[in-house]
């Protein structure tokens, strides 16, 4: 089907719309208190995230609208998802009733404005071809998703939440460049920080089957752990005077 010649039903697009969808469902969940159903939404949605863009490599269906729509989908699944789950949370936290502390409940809807900022300045952004300015808004979503429920779990103080907010706000639109899980060429030095990502991030996931460790958990330790890897590679390259990409 075509809108004045735009082609709209490829299989990128269609894959696109499944992640959609899942962010959709995942935020009825959410909203509904089953904050680990909305999470396996999430995590089908970065699966459709992903395989949409493998789809338009493999088949060189790229397109603008592909590009618009890839970004619109995320607003919903990584934006507005992660926030309605820790929405949900802290409104069931008992607070004071006065307008200040009640206004701190709305807070995790900061997340889904800075994400917002963030896909619009990714869209037009050149520089983000083969890595990130900022945090991915995947892995944000990711982080609270795993931290949400760490929260409703173990009755963690609600500072720790409104202090994480407005810092990872800060990430998904600061000019820190991070890695991309993209690969293309054979050179490991080029790829060491990726490497020591993903064998860390696979000793997580380890323990946590070891310690029978909720595996929801150990997706905030890892996008820590993402974020520092970056954090520290960017100030040893200010330190060293060597080139950022």
């Amino acid at each position: 089907m075509e809108a004045d010649g735009i082609s709209l039903f490829t299989i990128p697009n269609i894959i696109t719309c499944f992640n959609l969808l899942c962010g959709c469902v995942g935020v009825v969940f959410a909203l509904g208190g089953a904050v680990q159903a909305a999470m396996v939404c999430m995590l089908l949605a970065a699966v459709f995230d992903f395989l949409d863009g493998f789809a338009a490599r493999l088949l060189k269906a790229y397109s603008t609208v592909g590009k618009q729509l890839d970004s619109l989908a995320d607003m919903v699944s990584f934006g507005l998802l992660p926030a309605a789950m820790l929405y949900y949370v802290m409104q069931k936290t008992p607070v004071e009733a006065h307008g200040a502390y009640l206004l701190l409940m709305f807070s995790p809807f900061l997340l889904t404005v800075f994400s917002a900022l963030r896909l619009a300045k990714f869209n037009v952004d050149e520089r983000q071809t083969t890595s990130f300015r900022g945090l991915p808004t995947p892995a944000n979503a990711l982080f609270f998703a795993s931290a949400t429920i760490i929260y409703a779990d173990y009755s963690l103080e609600m500072w720790v939440m409104l202090t994480l907010i407005p810092l990872f706000s800060f990430l998904l639109v600061c000019e820190i460049p991070m890695f991309s899980l993209k690969v293309k060429g054979y050179l490991l030095a080029r790829y060491a920080l990726q490497l020591v990502f993903l064998l860390l991030s696979g000793a997580a996931v380890l323990l946590c089957l070891l310690y029978a460790i909720p595996v929801f958990a150990v997706f905030a330790p890892i996008i820590l752990l993402y974020i520092l890897l970056n954090v520290a590679a960017w100030v040893w390259k200010k330190l060293t005077g060597g080139s950022i990409a």
